[in-house]
């Protein structure tokens, strides 16, 4: 490790001038609008779109953001299940993911919330009075936290499935610096993740599915780890502002997000907020809905879309201070 750090130092002094990049912009201006298979944003930008359930008569409505290298397709399970609850959902790929344009290139915090808002603007205005909820899966969770608590967006209430919020405070400092050297000195340098012999679930042959799917980025710029972390510490510093209701769903077994900053998101929320309810998974991975105990999670959120105050089925809701989630955090 010494040497490393001797060789990127040196990189820096050598490269000081360079900057993690970013989409460009196209320069456009005009009116965002909803159509059947992509959403268009006012700059122009194109997000494809997918949608599960009945569209002419609806109970409730559910926009879902996928995580980081995914796309869309990540509910492919979670939108035919809420479909039998009369719930549409719907999910669009985020700038620089699965179908998008300048795929692989971070297309900037701002941006990612601004399409967050305007989505849920078009959907109210095409369903007017309908409930609308939002879902967001690891980083899609951590785009619904800094939007949610940045500004009043209208939902009837927030899911948050394993979000990421492994914020620069609850990572080890030699791991945030070498991050930081590497974003300003080689942006461009891709890294896989192979060798690191980190799960994202129990479900394999899913995850073979995952891996073959040619819209599933599989080798990351750095510049895009150095955003999406720049984004995991706005969720977590807006942790205290969280809007209710919303449900909290983490696996005990997540090797992505550590147990340590899910408790640090904890610790940051009040204690009295009995609009916010947390699920802590026993047989939980990262990908919750996609685990082989994926149906167990869909059911506990379908009967939270129901009723925001009742039972979950699979009975595995903690409360905060209680003895279960404090052997689990001090472990």
């Amino acid at each position: 490790m010494g040497h490393l750090i001797i060789y990127l130092m040196i990189a820096v002094l050598i490269a000081g001038c360079a900057s993690p990049q970013l989409q460009k912009s196209t320069g456009a201006s005009g009116r965002a609008r909803l159509g059947i298979e992509e959403a268009v944003m006012a700059d122009g930008y194109r997000l494809p779109l997918r949608r599960w359930g009945n569209s002419e008569r609806p109970r409730a409505l559910m926009l879902a953001l996928h995580g980081f290298n995914d796309y869309g397709n990540a509910f492919v399970a979670l939108g035919p299940y809420l479909a039998t609850q009369g719930v549409l959902t719907f999910a669009y790929d985020q700038r620089g993911f699965g179908a998008t344009a300048q795929r692989g290139l971070w297309g900037g915090e701002e941006h990612l919330v601004t399409d967050l808002m305007t989505l849920t603007r078009l959907l109210r205005e095409r369903y007017p009075g309908l409930p609308l909820f939002l879902l967001g899966e690891s980083m899609g969770g951590a785009v619904t936290m800094v939007a949610a608590a940045q500004a009043d967006m209208g939902v009837d209430g927030i899911v948050l499935v394993a979000p990421a919020i492994w914020s620069r405070d609850t990572m080890n400092p030699i791991q945030s610096w070498v991050l930081k050297v590497t974003a300003h000195t080689f942006p461009s340098l891709m890294l896989t993740g192979s060798g690191l012999n980190i799960r994202a679930s129990d479900n394999l042959d899913m995850l073979r599915a995952y891996q073959a799917d040619p819209l599933v980025i599989k080798e990351a710029r750095v510049d895009a780890l150095w955003g999406v972390t720049n984004l995991m510490d706005l969720a977590m510093a807006r942790a205290m502002r969280l809007p209710g209701p919303t449900l909290v769903l983490y696996g005990e077994h997540d090797e992505i997000i550590p147990d340590g900053a899910f408790c640090a998101l904890l610790d940051r929320i009040p204690a009295d907020r009995q609009d916010i309810r947390i699920m802590l998974y026993r047989e939980g991975w990262h990908m919750l809905i996609r685990d082989l105990q994926g149906e167990r999670v869909m059911t506990d959120i379908a009967a939270w879309l129901r009723n925001r105050d009742g039972r979950f089925p699979s009975d595995e809701e903690v409360q905060p201070g209680s003895r279960r989630l404090e052997r689990f955090c001090r472990g």
